[in-house]
């Protein structure tokens, strides 16, 4: 017998009883997060709010024992908003980042924090910085490395000069569309982006649209906001900044590198505890003698710490020197990270933690 769309009105009165039973828990949950914040308070008033390496914890519990169908990045997603909602009952946090709305730095920072924070849109990256030192922002969602592009050197440069530190990161797989108005070309003059973006994009822009003028922007989102006031411009830019600016897409994923990624760390006065699943920023630098550097990285083999990641940079005091930013699994209070940090110390010239943090899915 062919299925009939009244069979569906008993699974709908099913689904329908389903969705009571979660919103109920969600309540309980909501009221037992606040009992949390209540208890946490009282033994220490300035208690962060948000505990990334608690949330990463319960996230990856939540998806170790996960039965059904549904993938981990739907847990992770479910997850994060229905935190982000009990969390915004203590107090909502707030979160800078690189704007204006619709730019892969607000998309980072969802997926970070949830939808339910105080967004802080900045003009620059170094804008971010400033709002999280002066206060107005409890964290800082910035880039800085992409995997076509390389590192973000402000980036870099900012981590050095502050005090901050880095207690999260994020990676997001960047897809570029080119936007404008009408979804055509027809009296486009020019394509605006941030410099990334046009980099990211530049073996599409000139084999396709080489007699258009190419405009460095702050970001993709005021890319896409001065193109959905004037016709003549077209952005690159995400969905996002697509949808909120109400433009259309002339062609879609003109990124040149199909996997495109990019890094965004969490910055903060804050620190993290392990979680199980992290790594730590260190930025060192050496005295110019033969086999400096072999010897300042030596302690990180002696220990058997993985190094993820090494960068140099130079130091801008008008000599050949240069920094060296590393990346290693494990938090600070890991033994054998413990013992190799402390041998770093003592080799280099200069040394910096710039925190142990969760690293991302």
């Amino acid at each position: 017998m062919a299925a009939d769309y009244k069979d569906l009105a008993p699974l709908r009165a099913q689904i329908d009883a389903i969705d009571q039973q979660l919103l109920d828990l969600l309540a309980q949950r909501a009221q037992a997060a606040q009992e949390v914040g209540k208890v946490k308070h009282g033994i220490n008033a300035q208690a962060a709010v948000f505990r990334p390496e608690r949330e990463r914890q319960v996230i990856d519990g939540l998806i170790a024992k996960n039965k059904s169908s549904i993938s981990p990045e739907g847990i992770t997603y479910i997850w994060r908003e229905i935190m982000s909602a009990c969390r915004a009952l203590e107090a909502q946090v707030r979160v800078a980042y690189l704007g204006p709305a619709g730019t892969f730095s607000e998309q980072a920072a969802f997926a970070q924090f949830g939808q339910s924070i105080q967004a802080v849109p900045c003009a620059n990256i170094d804008d971010v910085f400033r709002a999280v030192d002066a206060g107005s922002a409890d964290f800082g969602v910035v880039p800085v490395e992409n995997s076509s592009e390389g590192t973000i050197s402000r980036t870099l440069d900012l981590l050095l000069d502050t005090d901050l530190n880095i207690t999260g990161e994020v990676a997001l797989l960047i897809q570029h569309h080119l936007l404008t108005q009408s979804g055509r070309l027809d009296g486009v003059k020019r394509v605006c982006a941030h410099p990334q973006a046009l980099a990211q994009c530049q073996r599409w822009l000139s084999n396709n649209v080489p007699q258009l003028e190419k405009q460095a922007v702050s970001s993709n989102g005021e890319a896409a906001r001065q193109a959905a006031s004037d016709p003549t411009i077209a952005a690159i830019a995400g969905s996002s900044a697509q949808q909120q600016y109400g433009l259309l897409a002339a062609q879609s994923l003109i990124q040149d590198d199909p996997h495109n990624r990019t890094r965004f760390v969490v910055i903060s006065r804050g620190t993290c505890q392990p979680s199980g699943k992290d790594q730590t920023s260190v930025i060192l630098s050496v005295d110019n003698k033969p086999g400096a550097v072999y010897h300042l990285l030596a302690p990180l083999a002696k220990h058997g710490v993985s190094m993820n990641r090494l960068e140099s940079r130079p130091a801008r005091r008008g000599t050949w020197e240069y920094f060296f930013y590393i990346d290693m699994d494990g938090h600070a209070q890991d033994p054998k990270v413990a013992a190799a940090l402390s041998e770093l110390q003592a080799e280099a010239a200069f040394f910096k933690n710039l925190g142990s943090y969760p690293r991302s899915h």
